[in-house]
């Protein structure tokens, strides 16, 4: 019999529960557009996926005060939020994967780089929150992914052991943050394609969306020989 409530499954917000990465990478074009820089837009998304706006801005102004951060980073997001929401939607098969999930008891959270303004514009924008018991954002890690300590926090927050996790990401930095942490992966093809998402570590499958997904299946084929062995987290 499995005790569900030992397992975890934690997830990326943008580009995983929500196919947005691109509205923010328009976004992102505008804003520094408006301040007299130009970017590969493609290759910005890439470079900067799973890192905090405090880690991306000074990469592109320098050095330049926490003020401006705040400034620069809140003008970008209500450009993304004025962009995403007339398409702001789950990817297919979130909201059903959840509620299965609740059901059967496996402990359920969110591990974002995104700042808690839009947390709010998804998770509670469509209705999400009421799954998760732990939400983990920019705010609360100092530094973003590969960085594992997003998704070790999480798992800490659930009570559960990082070995017990299975993440959900869209991004290579997530991939590399899973593995870091121990815990093993499943990609969704909202940005890159699943040949090259399954070339990361960590990774054991690769899904277009949440359609078809069973979480018992998972926990039962990714987590079930973890109950054997001796390694302790």
């Amino acid at each position: 019999m499995i005790d569900f409530t030992r397992r975890a499954f934690i997830f990326d917000m943008d580009g995983t529960l929500v196919d947005n990465m691109y509205f923010h990478t328009e976004a992102w074009g505008k804003m520094l557009a408006e301040n007299g820089i130009e970017m590969n837009a493609h290759d910005f998304l890439v470079k900067t996926a799973g890192k905090t706006n405090r880690e991306i801005l000074p990469t592109v102004f320098g050095e330049i005060s926490d003020e401006r951060i705040e400034e620069l980073g809140r003008r970008k997001e209500t450009l993304y939020q004025e962009l995403f929401l007339p398409e702001r939607k789950t990817v297919a098969g979130v909201t059903e994967f959840l509620e299965e999930s609740t059901k059967l008891g496996i402990k359920l959270a969110v591990s974002t780089a995104a700042p808690d303004m839009n947390v709010e514009f998804i998770l509670d924008g469509l209705d999400l929150r009421k799954y998760f018991q732990a939400v983990v954002t920019a705010a609360d890690v100092k530094k973003g992914k590969p960085n594992p300590e997003i998704f070790l926090k999480s798992a800490e927050m659930l009570g559960v052991e990082p070995k017990n996790c299975i993440v959900f990401e869209d991004a290579f930095g997530g991939f590399e943050a899973a593995h870091r942490a121990g815990m093993k992966s499943i990609g969704i093809t909202t940005v890159n394609s699943a040949e090259d998402i399954l070339k990361c570590n960590s990774v054991v499958e690769a899904h277009n969306d949440f359609s078809g997904l069973k979480p018992s299946q998972l926990i039962e084929k990714y987590l079930m020989e973890l109950k054997h062995s001796s390694f302790n987290s």
